[in-house]
């Protein structure tokens, strides 16, 4: 039987992003967003279990065993690194990888509006990157970081869970903690991470409120704080952040975010023409005129804002990425018109555009 780190060499290859392996099935590569299997015989449940195992601790095996889930990462030699998900599925083993480049990509190849190299210049204030999930959020911020590790002299600390892109010390300390490996939960290891004397906090996923309210403490007491949300734009993700709160609570948080969120980051990856895949970002930058209308509860007015002043501000709808990337011809327009929020608005755009 052919060996996990071949099938992993396989996916970086064929230029895939995730291989999924599950019994009664071929292993499995997601190629520019589609699902192509591997001209191989099915396998088995043991075999799927074997390949699995075959990258697992001992500790990862009885934690995997005891919970019925994990996460976790790990490399291969002058190959990737690869993040690995478990699961259980009608009582087998099933296990997705996800390929992460060793080399932290620039941010000028991502295909990132201008704005958001500018993200990295910020002294501190909370940034949010968000987007479903294989939207390539991990792979923003860590360029992101990677520019701030090169022109700062400072500390960097995440938490992350797992640990994804590798960092080096260049300019900056980092210190990269692993949940569970490190620290037990996010809980305990933000409890600590104002005593580690940080710069800049990479939090690896906002997931319940005392998540969200130790990011917004520390981005509070004057340090620049990164972290991830499930959203798919950035009212969306104002909305998440104050409802996970108690709603008597929900006032206060909105005048802590008008203070300390300085950025949102929303985007997703598409299918471009000609193979491939590219990035479509929404980014929403706060004016004092957006903070007062979190403050006031206003949050359906913030998309107006940001189509007003972009020549100063920044800031990117969706449908307008969308709209650049169609003019440029990198996506088809049928896709662009699946992925937009307003159908109406981007046809009104095209056609102003003569499209």
């Amino acid at each position: 039987m052919i060996g996990l780190q071949q099938l992993l060499k396989t996916v970086v290859k064929q230029g895939a992003t995730d291989m999924h392996l599950v019994a009664g099935a071929p292993p499995a590569l997601r190629i520019d967003g589609r699902m192509v299997r591997v001209k191989a015989r099915d396998l088995s449940a043991d075999e799927v279990k074997e390949l699995c195992y075959s990258v697992l601790t001992d500790e990862q095996k009885s934690r995997f065993e005891t919970t019925k889930e994990l996460d976790f990462s790990f490399g291969i030699k002058n190959t990737a690194r690869f993040r690995g998900n478990l699961m259980h599925q009608r009582g087998v083993v099933s296990g997705v990888f996800r390929k992460i480049p060793l080399n932290i990509p620039e941010l000028s190849t991502l295909n990132m509006p201008p704005i958001v190299s500018e993200i990295a210049n910020f002294p501190n204030g909370l940034v949010l990157v968000t987007g479903p999930t294989g939207s390539g959020k991990s792979t923003t911020i860590a360029s992101i970081i990677s520019k701030i590790n090169r022109e700062r002299r400072g500390h960097i600390v995440t938490l992350e869970d797992p640990i994804e892109y590798i960092h080096d010390h260049i300019g900056c300390i980092v210190n990269q903690r692993e949940v569970t490996v490190d620290t037990n939960s996010y809980k305990e290891g933000l409890k600590h991470i104002l005593r580690q004397d940080p710069d800049v906090c990479l939090i690896g996923e906002m997931r319940d409120h005392e998540t969200i309210e130790a990011a917004l403490t520390i981005a509070e007491t004057g340090h620049l704080v990164f972290a991830t949300l499930h959203t798919n734009n950035a009212i969306s993700t104002i909305n998440r952040l104050v409802n996970v709160f108690p709603s008597d609570e929900q006032d206060r948080v909105r005048v802590q975010l008008s203070l300390t969120l300085n950025a949102v980051v929303s985007q997703r990856l598409l299918p471009q023409i000609g193979g491939g895949i590219v990035a479509a970002a929404e980014v929403l930058v706060l004016s004092s005129s957006i903070r007062n209308l979190i403050r006031e509860n206003k949050l359906h007015q913030i998309y107006g804002m940001m189509q007003v002043g972009q020549n100063k501000s920044g800031m990117v709808t969706l449908n307008q990425s969308l709209m650049n990337l169609i003019v440029k011809r990198k996506v088809d327009v049928k896709v662009a018109f699946e992925e937009s929020p307003d159908v109406d608005e981007l046809d009104q755009m095209m056609r102003k555009a003569g499209v």
